[in-house]
C-alpha cells in the first residue's frame, strides 16, 4: 500500500471511531490530571501526605510559614488549582462532549468531529482556568491576612470555615444555581440554542457551557478551602457529588437537600468556633 493511501486509511478509521477517540483523549486528560494532583508535583508535600495530616475545619496543624508568593510559586498554585479542576470537572462534561461529537459527525464535515470536540473541551477548561485564577488570588489573600494555613492550604479560622459552609449551602437554593444546573443537565437544548461553526465556534461553545457549569458549581469548589485544598477526600467527594447532581432524577430536591445539610454543618461549625 502506498504511503498516501495508508495515511488516508488510518484517518478514515479514526473518523469512524471519533467518539472512541474523544473519550480516550478525555480519559487520558483526566488520568494525567489526577496523577498531577495526587502527587502534588512541584509542591512541598503530596496530596496523600496532606490528606493524612488533615484536621477538622478551622483547626489546622501548627506548622511553619508557607512558601513566599513569588511569580513562580503563584504560577504553580494556579496550575495546582486548574489541573485539579480538570480532574474534577471533565468527567461531568463527558456526556455533552460526546453528544457534540455525534452532532458534528452527522454534519457536513464529519472528519473534523474529533478535532472540534477537543476544541470544545478546551473552551470548557478555559472557563475553569478563569475560576482557578480567582481561586489563586483568594488563596493569596487568605494567607496574607493569616486566615489560611499556608503549608496545609486550609482555613485557620473555624468561624470562617462555618461561614463558607453556610454560603455554599445557601447558594444551593438560589434560582441561579438551579438555572445553571438545568443547562448542564440538558445538553441537547444547549447545543441547539448555542450552535456555532468552526474551531473558534467550538471553543466559544465550550467556554459558554463552562460558564454554566461554573455558575452551578463554584460555591461547592470553594469548599476546598474549608476541608483543605489538597485533601483527597474532599476532592473526590466533591467530584462525585457534581457528577451525581447532573444525573439524579430530581436535581432540585438533590441540590436543596445538600444545601440543607451544608447549612446544618455550617451552623454546627460556627456554634463550636468560640
Amino acid at each position: 500500500m502506498a504511503p498516501m493511501q495508508h495515511t488516508k486509511g488510518v484517518a478514515e478509521r479514526l473518523a469512524r471511531r471519533d467518539q472512541a477517540v474523544v473519550l480516550g483523549a478525555v480519559a487520558l486528560i483526566v488520568l494525567l490530571s489526577v496523577v498531577y494532583t495526587v502527587f502534588g508535583i512541584g509542591m512541598d508535600m503530596t496530596a496523600v501526605e496532606m490528606t493524612r495530616m488533615a484536621r477538622p475545619i478551622g483547626k489546622p496543624m501548627q506548622m511553619g510559614a508557607g512558601s513566599a508568593w513569588t511569580p513562580a510559586y503563584t504560577a504553580l498554585i494556579f496550575l495546582m488549582w486548574w489541573i485539579m479542576m480538570v480532574a474534577m470537572m471533565t468527567p461531568s462534561a463527558a456526556p455533552v462532549l460526546l453528544l457534540y461529537t455525534a452532532i458534528k459527525k452527522a454534519g457536513s464535515r464529519p472528519h473534523q468531529a474529533p478535532l472540534l470536540s477537543l476544541a470544545f473541551l478546551s473552551g470548557y477548561l478555559l472557563a475553569w482556568a478563569v475560576f482557578s485564577i480567582i481561586a489563586t488570588g483568594l488563596q493569596w489573600w487568605l494567607e496574607s491576612w493569616g486566615l489560611s494555613d499556608g503549608p496545609m492550604m486550609s482555613l485557620s479560622s473555624r468561624a470562617l470555615g462555618g461561614a463558607l459552609l453556610l454560603a455554599a449551602g445557601a447558594y444551593q437554593f438560589t434560582p441561579y444555581k438551579h438555572a445553571c444546573l438545568l443547562h448542564c443537565r440538558m445538553p441537547v437544548q444547549f447545543l441547539t440554542a448555542h450552535n456555532r461553526t468552526g474551531l473558534d465556534g467550538a471553543v466559544l461553545m465550550g467556554a459558554h457551557h463552562g460558564v454554566f457549569c461554573l455558575g452551578c458549581c463554584w460555591a461547592l469548589m470553594l469548599l476546598l478551602f474549608a476541608g483543605g485544598i489538597m485533601n483527597l477526600y474532599w476532592i473526590a467527594g466533591l467530584a462525585l457529588y457534581v457528577l451525581a447532581e447532573k444525573h439524579v432524577r430530581n436535581p432540585r430536591l438533590f441540590a436543596s437537600t445538600t444545601g440543607g445539610l451544608l447549612l446544618l454543618a455550617g451552623f454546627y461549625v460556627l456554634a463550636t468556633a468560640f
